[in-house]
């Protein structure tokens, strides 16, 4: 896989938590450590990125968040064309 960014992993996460998930999902589909899912989820719910929900144990992207994933998948897009336009 290869290393990510910091920017990378938190798409990830936030993609993750699109629609509300659990820890695990989450987990596996960033490919995180416990502890580092334990990190990012701190931070981007101190951002107001992501919003744990008590009743269902679940988080869910806000929609900050949202916001944020929108850019991000359109900068990888960007990146991606002008990465293969220069090949």
């Amino acid at each position: 896989m290869g290393n990510r960014s910091r920017t990378e992993i938190v798409g990830s996460i936030l993609d993750a938590a699109n629609g509300g998930t659990t820890k695990t999902k989450i987990m596996y589909f960033a490919f995180l450590s416990y502890n580092q899912l334990n990190e990012y989820l701190s931070l981007l719910i101190e951002n107001d990125l992501v919003e744990y929900l008590e009743g269902t144990k679940t988080f869910k992207t806000t929609e900050k968040g949202l916001n944020l994933l929108k850019i991000h998948n359109e900068m990888a897009e960007l990146l991606k064309t002008t990465s293969i336009k220069n090949d």
